[in-house]
């Protein structure tokens, strides 16, 4: 039996933090093979799979320290694996597009193109989220912009804590779907 195969999630990532290699062993065992499956899914390649993941983990390990969680690590590492494997299939179009063109690679910074990508996103999730009913969009925009708790949203709004994760979790559902389509493309 492995010693920290009892803790949940959310304990294992304090202890990393502290730089327990025994809870990133436990990490890396629960969530090796669930990532490496999804990325052979999304890259339809098992060595770039096997890149992504093994990047995620050292870069896991690397950042330890400053580890910032918002909901579950399940949902954290999940959201990791999708951006770094995004990462590599825009890296692929750009290196197939070069070959089409008959292009030789460049050495270039691509800060632009990083921003003009996330320029489009910030687009396409203030467009999501506009799209959300009123009081639920007033509750999403206090949370993720204004930075308040739920306790701080229900009291302002004079409603219930459980009223105000509701309508979170009903924003972050249709946010999570409208932005789907955008990945996807």
């Amino acid at each position: 039996m492995r010693l920290f195969s009892s803790y949940s999630d959310e304990g294992l990532v304090l202890l990393l933090k502290e730089g327990s290699e025994g809870a990133f062993d436990e990490i890396y065992e629960r969530y090796w093979n669930k990532l490496l499956i999804r990325a052979r899914v999304i890259l339809d390649s098992g060595e770039d799979a096997e890149e992504a993941v093994h990047d995620i983990f050292v870069t896991l390990w690397k950042k330890k320290e400053v580890i910032e969680i918002r909901y579950t690590f399940n949902t954290y590492i999940a959201a990791v694996l999708r951006y770094r494997c995004f990462r590599i299939l825009a890296s692929r179009k750009h290196k197939n597009n070069e070959l089409r063109t008959g292009n030789l690679p460049e050495i270039s910074d691509n800060a632009t193109q990083h921003y003009l990508d996330f320029e489009n996103l910030r687009e396409q999730l203030e467009k999501a989220v506009t799209e959300l009913p009123e009081k639920c969009q007033l509750i999403f925009r206090l949370s993720r912009e204004e930075g308040l708790t739920d306790k701080q949203i229900a009291a302002k709004l004079n409603l219930s804590v459980n009223t105000i994760r509701t309508q979170m979790q009903r924003a972050l559902r249709k946010l999570r779907t409208s932005l789907d389509t955008f990945f996807v493309l």
